[in-house]
């Protein structure tokens, strides 16, 4: 599949392609003028240039989604669910191929870019069962002779803002059930990876899907805006940092929209005495360092309860020591554990907390900055860092680094460990590892969190749950996915209906004015 289009950024860039918007069922060529660079993350190079849309060209988007959305809601419920089956398998089928794509615009290793797919078509499997979870109600005889029944209708073009750190999995999180809901989206994906966008809409043209229901627009904070103040669109969703977030679920907002905006994260892990240090130690590496931090669900902090902090950072660091970093495409079919960050710039702002906690007296156990891989010198790399005694009124603490660093902070008992989750700004994810069954019920209960693990430390649902934290990790009226997806993609109608009998059209009963409230009978 063709992702670009052929026009030139310049001159002297007239290699370099321009990757395209996908509008009414094709490439769409920008006239904005306007680019961003794309890089391979492994070696530092610019491989593409994106598109970012001017007015013109946002509103063409939104007035195709429209015309499509007009198309796609008078299908049938049986003919959409088949498009949804279709595009199923053709996302089955062909996952490798989208997996090197990620790899190629975000840096993270193949593996992990399929096993992004994979939990992203957990939720196109959930959308094929659709039908089951859109039906209404029905109350027969609700008063006399009325029968009282609800629809759930489509909201009509929503809009989905997805990260760079998930450009698969983010967007299959939404549009799938968007889709299926009988709604038309408009996907602004990151300026930073744009082209798997562009692929899943040339899968879903391959399904069946009519033309104008899924559109891609590539662009920056005017294609955001665009989106968040156009009076055609209903909805926005949008996974992204805090501050982001609350930008969205406010002007998104004041404009009449309903909003689901996923914001930053501080997650932690809460180790008991009585944990497998071993299993602690693996799934620390495991969730602090997979895709190079750049999860939102990463662990950041160890809270160790003491006495085990020692050997607690003694297993994690023998086990940092056997990482292999490199190009997350591999060399001769062998894949690195951990890939490159997505830019120099976000890779120097987690360098640059690095410092932080180092000037505020936390001692650096294994120091990422400075990492190079050889043959990938100008990559974007960051070494897995580990930092002990970490103080909790460190911007290192209390921000979120979203990369490779893992912070141990030591406590003296559960209770001190419960409150510093619990007074933190954010309420995405956490975890505890214990083999005390009553500590970990008392915790599932007391932590003011949204998606919690037990021995499991990246707690993300399965798609038949929602996705969604607390606090200022989650701003609007729905979480991602699962029941609340369709909810937040559908709008009910209550009908109150009565159909006189024939036999009874001269019984006072059934007609004749009266003025007084309705009442039940």
């Amino acid at each position: 599949m063709t992702i670009t289009d052929t026009s030139a950024v310049s001159s002297t860039e007239s290699a370099v392609p321009v990757i395209a918007h996908w509008i009414d069922g094709a490439l769409r060529a920008s006239e904005s003028g306007r680019t961003a660079p794309v890089y391979n993350p492994a070696t530092g190079a610019v491989q593409a240039h994106v598109a970012l849309a001017d007015q013109a060209e946002i509103d063409e988007a939104i007035a195709s989604a429209d015309a499509g959305f007009r198309v796609w809601s008078g299908y049938s419920i049986a003919k959409r669910q088949s498009v949804m089956f279709a595009f199923r398998e053709i996302l089955n089928a062909r996952k490798r191929e989208l997996a090197e794509i990620i790899t190629s615009e975000h840096g993270k290793v193949v593996s992990d870019a399929m096993g992004e797919i994979l939990r992203g078509q957990e939720v196109v499997e959930l959308a094929t069962g659709f039908p089951h979870l859109i039906k209404g109600a029905f109350s027969e005889n609700a008063s006399s002779g009325i029968d009282v029944y609800s629809l759930k209708q489509p909201l009509g073009v929503v809009g989905v803002i997805s990260p760079f750190n998930f450009p698969v999995m983010v967007p299959l999180w939404f549009v799938p059930i968007a889709i299926a809901a009988g709604n038309a989206v408009v996907l602004k994906p990151s300026e930073k990876d744009p082209s798997a966008a562009l692929w899943l809409a040339k899968i879903w043209q391959e399904a069946g899907l009519p033309d104008g229901v899924f559109t891609v627009l590539q662009g920056d904070k005017l294609a955001v805006d665009g989106l968040l103040e156009s009076p055609v669109v209903q909805s926005i969703s949008f996974v992204g940092s805090t501050p982001i977030a609350q930008y969205i679920y406010e002007t998104a907002s004041k404009n009449g929209k309903r909003v689901q905006a996923l914001g930053g994260a501080k997650n932690h892990m809460l180790v008991l005495p009585d944990a497998d240090l071993d299993l602690v130690a693996d799934q620390a590496v495991n969730a602090g360092f997979g895709a190079a931090g750049e999860r939102c669900m990463a662990i950041s902090v160890v809270l160790a309860v003491e006495p085990v902090a020692d050997d607690l950072i003694a297993k994690i660091t023998d086990r940092i020591r056997s990482l292999k970093i490199g190009d997350g495409a591999g060399v001769d079919g062998v894949e690195p554990d951990m890939g490159p960050l997505i830019t120099d710039v976000h890779r120097d702002k987690v360098s640059s907390y690095v410092d932080i906690a180092e000037a505020d007296g936390a001692t650096i156990v294994v120091d990422g900055r400075g990492f190079t891989v050889d043959g990938h010198e100008d990559g974007f790399f960051f070494g897995p860092t580990l930092i002990d005694g970490l103080p909790t009124t460190s911007r290192a603490y209390t921000e979120e680094i979203f990369g490779p660093v893992l912070a141990v902070v030591r406590v003296d008992s559960y209770d001190e460990g419960l409150a510093l989750i619990n007074s933190g700004e954010f309420g995405n994810g956490t975890a505890i590892f214990t083999n005390d069954g009553g500590a970990a019920r008392r915790f599932q209960n007391e932590v003011q969190v949204g998606m919690i693990g037990i021995n499991v430390p990246i707690p993300v649902p399965v798609a038949y749950h929602s996705f969604g934290g607390w606090k200022k990790s989650l701003f609007g009226d729905a979480k991602a996915y699962g029941v609340h997806g369709f909810d937040f993609f559908t709008r009910e109608k209550a009908v109150t209906a009565r159909w006189i009998d024939p036999a009874a059209r001269n019984d006072r009963a059934q007609g004749g004015i009266n003025l007084g409230f309705p009442q039940n009978s």
